[in-house]
């Protein structure tokens, strides 16, 4: 039997217990599952590069029975086909409304904003990250974003952070899934 280390990062008492009763965990995308830089091809298409760590985390997320899901202001295939590729099946992109898409997905999976986390780093995240029992942020997110979360993780957006961010929820709820096996 393999014994977890204690988590590397400083969690407080309070974010452990809210991280506990967390039954939905959504997402940002640009600034928190990728690095926020935006490119574009020659042809206009846009390109994201995503980090495997924070796949892989989600993938556990979804293993030990925590929803995971994405709310994002930006529309594009290749954050589509990464989606569809961890198999999350809450996606939300293009959505300018986020408060608006969050109230509907709470009451379609008869949820209250207590059993969510978000996890944002810009001003267009506060109305939903607010209706949270619990609200994270990344190293490199806004000022004002990282001052109303309740835990910054210290890795950025794209290198990691999303992982932590999983990690400190599984660890609550003492779910960590060992021996998951597949790609991220």
């Amino acid at each position: 039997m393999i014994t977890l280390p204690p988590l590397p990062y400083q969690v407080s008492d309070d974010v452990m217990a809210k991280a506990a009763k967390v039954k939905l965990a959504l997402f940002d995308v640009d600034g928190v599952l990728t690095d926020g830089k935006l490119h574009y091809s020659a042809d206009g298409e846009q390109m994201k590069v995503f980090h495997a760590l924070d796949g892989h985390g989600l993938k556990m997320l979804k293993s030990a029975g925590i929803d995971v899901g994405v709310i994002s202001a930006r529309k594009s295939l290749a954050l589509q086909t990464r989606l569809d590729d961890l198999g999350i099946k809450h996606c939300y992109l293009g959505v300018s409304d986020k408060l608006s898409v969050f109230k509907q997905l709470l009451k379609q999976l008869d949820l209250s904003g207590e059993d969510c986390c978000f996890v944002g780093d810009d001003v267009i995240d506060l109305p939903v990250m607010t209706q949270c029992g619990l609200k994270f942020s990344v190293d490199n997110g806004h000022f004002i974003v990282r001052d109303i979360a309740d835990w910054v993780s210290p890795l950025t957006g794209g290198q990691g952070a999303v992982r932590a961010i999983c990690d400190v929820l599984l660890y609550s709820q003492g779910s960590y899934p060992l021996g998951i096996v597949g790609a991220q």
